[in-house]
């Protein structure tokens, strides 16, 4: 009895650190938003495949954005302000995405409590709705989604009609 009520609770505080909450957004509506990300961002997989955008590298790629450390992609030059953030081991979530799209420099002096904060993205996702749309979409496109959608070893591929 001991032994599975230990087992619970480690499986209770462990949770959290291997998966992130599901988006509350819907993944198709994000894809029509993504079209005002697209002239600046791209969402392109580990092996050059364009899944989303075209191939803009105004901004970083979008690929395995949720739960990634900010300012962490690599190759891309970000401002310093993301670069510190992420410094602080700050990774992205929903609701964080959606607060940072509303307004990015804001969001950045918020959480670095830094008034001279800066964001090299000016544009602004305004509505909420749209920004947990596009959150949805690129964690649709995301490493995490794709490990859920693929079949574990020795299990059968769902059956087509």
């Amino acid at each position: 009895m001991k032994l599975k009520l230990t087992a619970a609770v480690l499986a209770l505080v462990a949770a959290p650190a291997f998966a992130q909450e599901a988006p509350t957004g819907d993944a198709v509506a994000g894809e029509k938003v993504f079209a005002k990300c697209q002239t600046c961002h791209v969402v392109a997989n580990e092996a050059g495949e364009v899944l989303a955008g075209k191939n803009s590298k105004t901004g970083p790629n979008l690929y395995g954005l949720p739960g990634r450390v900010a300012g962490t992609y690599p190759e891309f030059k970000y401002g310093e302000s993301i670069v510190a953030l992420g410094a602080t081991g700050f990774a992205w979530n929903e609701a964080d995405f959606v607060a940072y799209l509303a307004d990015p420099a804001k969001f950045l002096k918020e959480k670095l409590d830094d008034k001279g904060a800066k964001s090299k993205m000016s544009f602004k996702l305004t509505k909420e709705e749209d920004a947990k749309n596009v959150y949805a979409f690129l964690a649709s496109l995301s490493p995490a989604a794709d490990a859920a959608a693929a079949p574990a070893e020795g299990e059968a591929e769902p059956a087509s009609n």
